[in-house]
């Protein structure tokens, strides 16, 4: 379902309600090492980014460009609002989400256009999408992209106007 006549800041602000009751807003990767080292946003090259435009430019087009995206934060958040079509394959900084996202893309051609996303926080203190990102280039994907919200997914996605579903 497209978020059309509802109000961009009531679905803002749902998300941040939501990060506030489920500790999202102070992610536990806040402290240096969590946010700095091998798996974390920060080990993720600016060539292994999207940005929100040309990603939502991929969906709308289409075709054989349109990569598989993944959600790989809080399931809360992706029942609030997703991006259209995106799966959800599990919270990246846990040892059950990683597993969840191995078994999502087992039988993939490691060739396959893969789009990670989380947007539970800023990017800077995200504890999702660089384990999830390692994991899939550990398993020898070649064509993974990561879109970088700078501050969160209702800011970076939701307030430009993009299309979101809800529920799954």
């Amino acid at each position: 379902m497209k978020c059309t006549l509802i109000p961009r800041l009531g679905l803002t602000a749902g998300l941040a309600t939501l990060g506030l009751l489920f500790g999202f807003s102070s992610c536990p990767a806040q402290d240096a090492a969590a946010t700095s080292g091998p798996g974390s946003a920060f080990s993720i090259t600016q060539v292994q980014l999207i940005q929100p435009e040309t990603l939502h430019h991929l969906l709308q087009a289409g075709g054989a460009d349109k990569p598989l995206v993944l959600q790989v934060g809080s399931r809360v958040l992706y029942a609030e609002a997703h991006i259209p079509g995106a799966d959800y394959a599990g919270p990246g900084s846990q040892p059950i989400g990683l597993q969840a996202l191995q078994s999502r893309v087992a039988t993939l051609s490691r060739r396959q256009f893969i789009v990670l996303y989380c947007g539970c926080c800023p990017w800077n203190h995200c504890p999702n999408v660089g384990p999830a990102f390692h994991q899939l280039h550990d398993m020898g994907f070649t064509n993974v992209k990561v879109l970088y919200l700078a501050d969160n997914f209702g800011a970076d996605w939701v307030d430009r106007g993009y299309p979101v579903e809800r529920g799954h």
